[in-house]
């Protein structure tokens, strides 16, 4: 019961309420549409005040306690990428490159996703480190690159040419758009402080959710419009999309506890390492490896697994945590 009851509460939750809202309009054939401008402002936004209350975060808890949960975030965006790879090459039987690219995607971190299940153990009063934010500035660029790396290698198995080199797979990995404002926001934010904070908390703090809202009815709409790729992708795929992020959750799960985090920030850790990338990895994905299909990663990392992390699997994370700590 007390896991349908943790699912109820996320699901009335107005964050997943507006993504059901999206997918509605979708589905319905509505007109509703965001310019694009906008889409990428809502993006700018949320990753700078996440990446800035993050470094305050860090500032206040200092070093000493932020080295080691961070070192296992490190590990789960490398290792994630290298066991999902021959899942997908073998099990699934797709091509390297293709392989290659969603792994990356599942290695890779959902910002959003991250944010619904902050705003979830809030809701349910449980507390968690203010600096897990760092967790998601640091899982993102080792994924990216260990997915390329594999996707090159692949290609050549395949018979493949490359047709981009390494350093820009590092450089987009590295200073990609989503990347780099997370990063410099988590940076600027730890050298100013709480008193930083004060100054701009009115902009980062009290609008925030309702940002977050608009993100997601767009989030929505997108995933909506991509329902139909479900048949394309197949049952392997579809299942891929639900049982990777479950294990890959619990593992995550696992290493919080190790590294010493409380049961919230176990949990946080958890969605992070289930989740997977639709905004930082495709853009990098896209520019590295152009071979991969779209189709394949796009679809199961934003219409399969990213419905159900905020749907069911952040509740799911939770209560796979509160076992461990018992």
């Amino acid at each position: 019961m007390e896991i349908l009851d943790a699912i109820r509460a996320n699901l009335l939750s107005p964050a997943v309420l507006f993504f059901v809202l999206g997918l509605i309009a979708a589905l319905t054939k509505s007109d509703l549409k965001f310019p694009e401008p906008m889409y990428v402002g809502l993006t700018i936004y949320l990753l700078v005040a996440i990446g800035f209350k993050g470094g305050v975060a860090i500032s206040e808890a200092g070093l000493e306690k932020v080295w080691l949960p961070a070192l296992a975030a490190i590990a789960l965006g490398t290792v994630i990428p290298l066991w999902t790879f021959p899942v997908l090459r073998f099990g699934g039987k797709l091509p390297g490159v293709d392989a290659a690219a969603i792994a990356a995607h599942y290695g890779s971190v959902s910002a959003v996703t991250f944010i619904a299940a902050t705003n979830y153990l809030k809701a349910i009063d449980v507390p968690f480190e203010s600096y897990a934010t760092a967790f998601l500035a640091v899982m993102e660029s080792p994924a990216i690159l260990v997915g390329v790396i594999l996707g090159k290698k692949g290609m050549k198995a395949d018979g493949d040419a490359s047709r981009t080199s390494m350093r820009t797979a590092m450089h987009e990995a590295l200073f990609g758009r989503s990347i780099f404002l997370l990063v410099g926001a988590l940076v600027v934010g730890a050298l100013c402080g709480t008193d930083g904070m004060k100054k701009v908390e009115p902009f980062f703090v009290t609008p925030f959710q309702g940002v977050l809202a608009l993100f997601l009815l767009e989030m929505g709409i997108v995933a909506g419009r991509r329902v139909g790729d479900l048949r394309k992708v197949g049952l392997f795929l579809l299942a891929f999309g639900v049982l990777v992020p479950v294990v890959n959750g619990a593992l995550g799960v696992v290493l919080g506890k190790v590294a010493g985090l409380e049961l919230g920030g176990a949990t946080l850790l958890g969605v992070l390492s289930a989740s997977a990338s639709y905004i930082a990895a495709p853009a990098a994905i896209r520019i590295s490896l152009p071979e991969a299909n779209p189709t394949l990663y796009l679809t199961s990392s934003l219409a399969i697994t990213f419905p159900f992390n905020i749907t069911l699997g952040i509740p799911l994370y939770y209560e796979i945590a509160k076992v461990l700590y018992r």
